[in-house]
């Protein structure tokens, strides 16, 4: 049975994360582009993003193994979807995160860290918007937006 709690705080974060890495990754693309070192907010917002993006992920697992028997159980696509689909693609999104940061963290040359930080990001972006059960999808269909 799904904690009401964790799923209102699962659903909150995930505009958290949306919006930090959706932003960091838009910043670096700009540094990228005009050339320019790193700034300490673009730094941190880096760094802030990856945080919530784990801690989504760990609230995420929660509520996961909360309900283990009940996605055993799911047949069909709703199952495929939360048994694989979901998590599989938010735990690659949440490794290119951090794949993205620690690769850039070692990196020497500034334009080369903003490029890492700038590709990884939008990526795991792009993944994450494709894995959110929507409200306006048939997988999402009856779900509030929070």
């Amino acid at each position: 049975m799904d904690n009401p709690f964790l799923v209102f705080a699962h659903s909150l974060i995930r505009y958290g994360v949306l919006i930090t890495v959706a932003f960091a990754g838009l910043v670096h693309l700009r540094g990228m582009l005009f050339k320019r070192p790193i700034l300490t907010y673009e730094r941190a917002l880096s760094i802030v993003a990856m945080v919530l993006c784990h801690v989504q992920l760990v609230v995420g697992l929660i509520l996961y193994l909360i309900n283990f028997k009940q996605y055993t159980m799911m047949q069909g696509p709703e199952g495929r979807f939360w048994k694989m689909e979901h998590i599989g693609t938010m735990v690659i999104a949440i490794a290119l995160v951090t794949i993205g940061r620690s690769t850039a963290k070692r990196a020497k040359e500034e334009q080369v860290k903003q490029k890492r930080i700038a590709i990884f990001y939008l990526i795991a972006l792009a993944l994450m918007l494709w894995a959110i059960p929507w409200p306006f999808t048939e997988l999402g269909h009856g779900r509030s937006w929070l």
